[in-house]
C-alpha cells in the first residue's frame, strides 16, 4: 500500500467516525448577545436543528447547556455581554456544550429553537436570561443599562373604543358595536379617574372614525403604560354569549416586529443604541416578549375579575390574534370583547347603565390588580418552543 493511500483511507476513517459520532454533520456558526439592565439574550447560530438541555442552571456563577447532535465550531469562545462575562463552546460526546460565565447572578428566563425563515437561512437557539439581582464572582463588571423614558408616577391607561364613525362595527337589535363600545370607555374612564391612581387617555371620546393604527400610535407617543381596545363580539348564532380577551399571537409578534423596523428612527423610538443593527434587533425582540408577557399577564387578570363579577365569559375566553391595535411591542395591550352584542342577554346588559357600570368597575379592579402585580409574577416558558424573531 502506497502511503498517499494510507493517508486517504485514514482521512475517510476520520471523517466517517465523525459522521458516526454527530449523526447528521452540523455546527455551532456563531453566538451573539443582545442586552438591557436586567435581561441577556444569548442566540446560538445553528445550521441544523437541536435538542437543548440544561447542565447547570447557574450554581457557581455559570449556565450550562448541551445541544444535542451539533459540533461546535472553531475558535467558538470570548467576552459576553451583559449578564454574561464570557461564553465558552466545547465538545462533549454528541453534543456541543455552552458555558456561561456570569457576571450577575442570574437564571434562565425561558429557552427555544427558531427554525429558518424570515430571512434567516439558519437555526437559532435562543436563551433569555433574567438577573437576580447580587453580583457574582470579584469586580463584576456594572452592566450599562439601555436608556429608559422616565415614567410619571401615576400610571397612563390609554382606553380604546373600538369602531366609530364611518365605521359603526357590528349591529345588536338595538345599538351598533361603536355606540357600546364608547359609552363604556367613558365609564370605564370615569371609574380610574375616581381612584385617583392613574391617568386615562381615550383614543375617541366622539362618534369620530380613528384609523386602527393611528390609536396604536397615540398608545406609544403618550408612553402609556397600558392599553385596552373595547370591543363587542357578533356571531351568527344568536345563543352564543360571553366575554373573552385577545393578546398578541407568535406570529402578531412577528408582523408587529416587521412593521416596526421599516421605520428609520426605530432605534430612537425605543432609546436603543443604534450602534449595531442586530444587537438592536435582539434588544426589540427582547422588548416585544417582555410586552407579551405583561399583556397576558393583565389579560390572566382581567378575566379573573371579570368571572369573580359573575360576567358571562365564553368557554375559550383568552385567545390571541395578530390585531392592528395589539402590535405595539413596548405597551402592553389587550382587546376586551366585552359580549355578544347579537345575543340578547348581552345586548341588554351592555346597554344598560347600571350593568355596564358594574362591568366596568370590574375591569378597573382588574388594572388595579395588575399594576400592582411585581414583576416576578409574569409567568413564562422556559422549554423548547417557537417564540418571537431575534
Amino acid at each position: 500500500m502506497t502511503a498517499l493511500a494510507f493517508v486517504v483511507i485514514c482521512a475517510c476513517v476520520l471523517f466517517a467516525t465523525r459522521g458516526f459520532a454527530w449523526g447528521a454533520q452540523g455546527d455551532v456558526l456563531a453566538v451573539r448577545f443582545g442586552a438591557d439592565r436586567d435581561r441577556t439574550r444569548v442566540v446560538i447560530d445553528l445550521d441544523k436543528s437541536t435538542q437543548g438541555r440544561v447542565i447547570n442552571a447557574g450554581d457557581g456563577g455559570r449556565i450550562t447547556l448541551a445541544l444535542a447532535g451539533v459540533a461546535p465550531g472553531r475558535g467558538l469562545n470570548g467576552g459576553g455581554s451583559g449578564l454574561v462575562r464570557a461564553y465558552q463552546v466545547t465538545a462533549v460526546g454528541g453534543a456541543s456544550r455552552v458555558e456561561l460565565e456570569l457576571a450577575r447572578d442570574s437564571q434562565i428566563e425561558r429557552r427555544f429553537l427558531l427554525p429558518p425563515g424570515d430571512g434567516v437561512a439558519h437555526y437559532r437557539y435562543v436563551v433569555d436570561l433574567k438577573a437576580n439581582g447580587g453580583a457574582v464572582g470579584p469586580a463584576a463588571p456594572r452592566v450599562s443599562p439601555t436608556p429608559a423614558p422616565r415614567r410619571a408616577e401615576k400610571p397612563l391607561v390609554v382606553i380604546d373604543a373600538g369602531h366609530g364613525g364611518r365605521d359603526p362595527g357590528a349591529s345588536g337589535a338595538k345599538v351598533s358595536e361603536s355606540e357600546v363600545t364608547l359609552a363604556a370607555a367613558l365609564t370605564l374612564k370615569a371609574e380610574l379617574e375616581r381612584t385617583g391612581r392613574y391617568r386615562v387617555l381615550l383614543t375617541r371620546e366622539t362618534n369620530t372614525y380613528v384609523d386602527l393604527y393611528r390609536r396604536v400610535a397615540i398608545a406609544r407617543r403618550a408612553d402609556a403604560d397600558l392599553f385596552i381596545s373595547l370591543h363587542a363580539d357578533a356571531g351568527t348564532d344568536p345563543a352564543v354569549r360571553g366575554a373573552s380577551v385577545y393578546t398578541l399571537s407568535e406570529q402578531g409578534a412577528g408582523r408587529a416586529v416587521r412593521e416596526f423596523t421599516r421605520s428609520d428612527n426605530w432605534h430612537r423610538e425605543l432609546h436603543l443604541p443604534g450602534r449595531d443593527p442586530s444587537v438592536d434587533r435582539i434588544l426589540l425582540d427582547m422588548t416585544q416578549r417582555a410586552t407579551q408577557n405583561r399583556s397576558a399577564q393583565f389579560a390572566r387578570v382581567l378575566l379573573t375579575h371579570l368571572e369573580a363579577s359573575d360576567h358571562p365569559l365564553l368557554r375559550r375566553s383568552h385567545r390571541d390574534a395578530g390585531l392592528a391595535v395589539l402590535l405595539a411591542p413596548d405597551v402592553p395591550a389587550v382587546l376586551l370583547e366585552m359580549g355578544f352584542i347579537t345575543n340578547p342577554e348581552d345586548e341588554r346588559l351592555l346597554t344598560d347603565e347600571r350593568a355596564r357600570r358594574r362591568l366596568m368597575r370590574s375591569v378597573a379592579d382588574g388594572i388595579d390588580r395588575y399594576f400592582r402585580e411585581p414583576a416576578a409574577a409574569l409567568v413564562t416558558a422556559s422549554t423548547d418552543g417557537p417564540a418571537g424573531q431575534p
